[in-house]
């Protein structure tokens, strides 16, 4: 039962009339079987992967087991989902329980998820009127990225959790979210070219906020799409290095202006300095197949304060709060050439160990 690779038919038992994020358990089970490209008929080999209603699960449970034909997902005793072959059904599983693979919720499994990096036990629960906001406030963690900048791992959860309810209950798709964070965007890149920067930080604090939501959004509504995920990260990657270029220029309102030599070199650190990591970031993954910043604890733990935007702003609001606007450029080129050269090494520690025969291998997937 375990040597084919046929994706199975969903098929769902029981009922539940609760709704989580505006939409029923089925119809979110059916949203995540299309996302996941399951078949609507039964295949040949009688693959299918029967979900009980009862229960809500993380979507990472879900890709789990479709690569594990024959594995049965438990809840102490009872049936949460298994992925079954050759005609056997829910009702025969005491029957072929020597040729199944069963794995109980209670115990604890460590799953590792390679796209949203982070190694945990995603979430299984009964899904009732009274644990619905409870199992929401779950899947939108289960949502969140293991490995990521400071801000958006420990200041923006809640409030991004309130607003991505909000745009659930009102129907928002991400896409709209992420259109008014753009729009946001744009404007604070107006509002530094001022030397207006509170107001700026205002609108690049809620753009970034909205940053945070639409993803939310998306993975808890099963939502996501193809060109809104160009979209989003389309905007994630350019934007930064207007933010900063036109920083610089709003010094002049402030009687800060930079001279042109000066100007020239942090913005030759600032612009190259990002661009030559996100290049790094690209070579590692593709010859290494995993983001960077998953290899070992370091390079997670330095995640969270990377020369990236969020902890570039950190730096750019502390340098705000002491009337100079200046120096916090200044220091955000510094703070970026010293990223750039961490990147670099450990770039260049990956090729080492590449070459010495070792395999490079995540720290959370080797212990998953």
């Amino acid at each position: 039962m375990n040597d084919t690779p046929s994706l199975p038919a969903l098929a769902l038992i029981g009922d539940n009339s609760t709704h989580l994020w505006g939409m029923t358990n089925a119809e979110r089970l059916r949203r995540l079987a299309r996302a996941e490209g399951l078949p609507d008929d039964t295949p040949q080999t009688g693959a299918r992967l029967y979900v009980n209603l009862d229960y809500v699960f993380d979507p990472v449970w879900l890709r789990h087991i479709l690569t594990r034909p024959g594995t049965v997902v438990t809840d102490g005793g009872a049936l949460v989902m298994a992925h079954l072959t050759a005609g056997v059904t829910p009702d025969d599983l005491e029957r072929h329980r020597g040729e199944l693979a069963f794995i109980d919720y209670r115990d604890n499994p460590q799953i590792y998820n390679r796209q949203l990096r982070k190694l945990d036990c995603p979430f299984i629960q009964r899904l009732t009127p009274t644990t619905r906001r409870q199992i929401e406030r779950k899947s939108y963690f289960g949502a969140y990225k293991g490995v990521t900048d400071l801000l958006t791992k420990y200041l923006w959860p809640e409030l991004a959790l309130w607003l991505t309810r909000l745009a659930a209950s009102v129907g928002m798709t991400p896409n709209i979210v992420t259109a008014i964070g753009a729009a946001l965007c744009v404007l604070a890149t107006y509002l530094f070219s001022q030397g207006l920067y509170w107001s700026g930080m205002l609108a690049g604090f809620v753009f970034m906020v909205l940053d945070t939501v639409d993803g939310k959004l998306a993975r808890c509504t099963i939502t996501s799409s193809k060109w809104g995920n160009v979209f989003d990260h389309g905007v994630d990657l350019i934007h930064p290095p207007f933010w900063w270029y036109f920083w610089g220029i709003g010094l002049s309102a402030w009687g800060l202006a930079l001279s042109s030599q000066a100007f020239a070199l942090v913005m030759a650190a600032v612009i190259a300095g990002y661009v030559l990591q996100r290049l790094i970031e690209g070579m590692f993954l593709k010859d290494f197949g995993m983001d960077i910043h998953v290899w070992q604890p370091f390079d997670s733990r330095f995640r969270l304060i990377t020369a990236r935007r969020n902890p570039n702003m950190v730096i750019l609001f502390v340098a705000l709060l002491f009337g100079r606007p200046d120096v916090g450029l200044i220091a955000l080129a510094w703070w970026t050439v010293i990223s750039l050269v961490v990147h670099a090494a450990r770039l260049a520690q990956a090729y080492g160990v590449k070459r010495s025969g070792r395999a490079i291998v995540s720290w959370m997937e080797a212990k998953s």
